[in-house]
């Protein structure tokens, strides 16, 4: 190779310097030679991280490795829930038994209409009817017909609405009293 032929210096990392640094200053002259050391004065060298003695050591061409799974592994973060927002869990507990109020009127309606259909409320009529006798007028379907059991679902539903979002919030309250005497719940997080 020439003198005035540019050379490749192969890819090092900072944190160990090998001897294949040192060639291509030998290779280029005294020219090459102030062009390494200026090249080696303005980077930046990084020094080993302390490790303990008992863990294994990379071995020599596997540091982007070693430094790729350390970066890789789950951090752990302990965190203490000492206060909860009581506006927030009344938000959260309303629109949660407003959901599951909307369900119990889906699931008491589907659940009628497949009683009807298969004429159970007819059927304990006519057991009602044997037992108590034909001078009654007492009839089941009656009572239970899909418009009052739907105002009477409806209506626990919505007294549901109202005591869930009370008992949550009035818990949120207390856990935030007991938490200022005792610290909270104490949590450990990580990042699998």
């Amino acid at each position: 190779m020439s003198a005035s032929s540019t050379v490749r210096q192969p890819l090092v990392s900072p944190a160990r310097p090998t001897a294949s640094a040192a060639r291509p200053a030998a290779a280029g002259g005294a020219g090459g030679a102030a062009g390494a050391a200026s090249a080696a004065a303005t980077r930046p060298v990084a020094r080993p991280a302390a490790s303990s003695p008992s863990a294994p050591q990379p071995a020599e061409g596997s540091a982007p490795a070693a430094a790729a799974a350390g970066s890789d592994a789950p951090r752990r973060v302990r965190l203490s829930l000492s206060r909860v927002n009581l506006w927030s869990v009344a938000r959260l507990a309303f629109l949660l038994s407003v959901a599951l109020g909307i369900i119990a009127v889906v699931v008491v309606t589907l659940l009628w209409a497949v009683l009807n259909a298969m004429g159970v409320f007819t059927q304990l009529d006519s057991v009602i009817s044997d037992v108590v006798g034909t001078e009654s007028d007492f009839r089941l379907a009656d009572l239970l017909s899909l418009p009052r059991v739907l105002s009477v679902t409806v209506f626990l539903a919505v007294v549901d609405v109202v005591l869930v979002t009370l008992v949550t919030t009035i818990a949120a309250l207390l856990y935030n009293l007991a938490s200022g005497l005792v610290g909270g719940i104490r949590l450990t997080l990580s990042d699998d």
